[in-house]
């Protein structure tokens, strides 16, 4: 039961850390628009600094480039390797635990070397 509970708030904590920006951003959006319909609505113009604050918000997604997914290959890798290095310690208390999670941590690794190789593919040639 205590592995289970220890599996569970360790992949809760993964999905609270990728959920809660998430979350955050799209209230701060709701909020922006929500300024920007009163405005509208008592036919105020909307102020230049308002405007920016919404294009940067659009923008917010930096551009595919090299970097960015060598940033993200090493990222999935590191996921990857510490989920197998998590199962390799529960090994040593429960042997049944390491090949499953080893085989788990495949797949965000494979995903984080799908990345580092399309970094390396992906650079300008000159």
């Amino acid at each position: 039961m205590t592995a289970i509970m220890i599996i569970l708030i360790i992949f809760g904590a993964i999905a609270g850390v990728i959920i809660a920006p998430m979350y955050f951003r799209s209230q701060e959006r709701q909020r922006m628009l929500e300024t920007v319909r009163l405005a509208i609505e008592k036919g105020e113009p909307m102020p230049d600094n308002l405007t920016d604050a919404i294009a940067r918000t659009a923008k917010a997604q930096a551009p595919v480039s090299p970097q960015r997914d060598l940033r993200t290959g090493i990222i999935w890798l590191g996921i990857g390797v510490g989920l197998a290095a998590m199962g390799v310690t529960l090994g040593f208390d429960d042997p049944d635990a390491t090949y499953p999670l080893i085989g788990i941590a495949c797949f965000p690794a494979f995903i984080g070397v799908a990345f580092i190789i399309m970094s390396f593919l992906n650079r300008p040639r000159s």
